[in-house]
């Protein structure tokens, strides 16, 4: 079954309407005792004329509902879905109807730190927060048990399953890795809204607030990315330092400053890298005799 709109009536109206009809059956019954109690009849017919009154008055006051902004009420009629009234206001609907509140409004939650193994199985924790509405409410009242558990419960898993199909991170720039918050939040968004289309949900937004390694292994991750940040930055010093001797040695030969043979340029680029990629500022070593002695 689809959401539909439940039959409504303006609640103002109705009520003005109910006064009218007590009125006019309180004009009826007070004609009829004064006939009564001059022909000394029976009342009877004034009670059971009462008794109707009553019994239509309770009939209409049990229609009326108010809905506020950004709710829906769902209207069942002895167990029967008829309708929802999601416009705002006072409004009469059938009588002896039960009434369901949904909440419209945007909501928002951060799972709880979930401790998974990535793709490569190291242990990390993660955690997300979902931006949800619900969007056809009849849906979210039958189709599941209790909607918001079932979005949390959803949002916990589609989370599980997203950290164990990527790396926690990757030098390959083709493979993404959960460190790539854009990428993987549309990823997390897409297979939310998949999980939760039956129960009426429209999820808005999803991303990753909380990730890291787990405790356990989170000293050596960090040795590991410390290595490889002092390689890398090793690496880069090395390619420079022979670019700038490569650079000078061309120099020093397009000028004709001094002629160098094969064991003084090997000499030259020795002290030239040491000087270039060393930790320390060096020293300068006048050497007063010759390069041989």
């Amino acid at each position: 079954m689809e959401l539909r709109r439940a039959f409504r009536l303006n609640g103002f109206v109705m009520v003005g309407a109910l006064i009218l009809l007590i009125v006019a059956i309180a004009v009826e019954v007070h004609g009829l005792h004064n006939r009564t109690a001059h022909e000394a009849g029976s009342p009877t017919a004034l009670g059971i004329l009462l008794a109707v009154t009553i019994l239509a008055a309770v009939l209409v006051l049990s229609g009326f509902i108010v809905v506020n902004p950004n709710q829906a009420k769902v209207i069942q009629f002895f167990g029967r879905y008829i309708g929802s009234v999601s416009e705002s206001g006072f409004h009469w609907v059938t009588p002896l109807s039960s009434r369901r509140g949904i909440s419209l409004r945007v909501r928002n939650f951060e799972t709880q730190k979930l401790k998974v193994n990535d793709l490569d199985g190291n242990p990390v924790e993660i955690a997300a927060v979902v931006v949800y509405q619900v969007v056809d409410s009849y849906k979210a009242a039958f189709a599941v048990d209790d909607y918001e558990d079932f979005v949390t419960t959803q949002s916990e898993t589609a989370v599980r399953h997203l950290a164990t199909t990527h790396p926690y991170q990757t030098d390959d720039a083709g493979t993404p890795s959960l460190r790539d918050g854009a990428e993987v939040a549309g990823e997390l968004t897409v297979e939310l809204r998949e999980r939760t289309l039956l129960a009426g949900i429209e999820i808005i937004e999803a991303r990753i607030t909380h990730l890291a390694y787990a405790p356990e292994i989170a000293q050596a991750m960090l040795v590991r990315q410390q290595a490889a940040q002092v390689v890398a930055a090793r690496s880069r010093i090395v390619e420079g330092a022979v670019g700038m001797v490569g650079m000078a040695l061309d120099r020093l030969a397009e000028q004709g400053v001094v002629e160098l043979d094969e064991e003084r340029k090997a000499t030259m680029v020795s002290n030239l890298l040491v000087v270039l990629c060393g930790d320390r500022s060096a020293a300068p070593v006048v050497n007063a005799g010759t390069l041989y002695a």
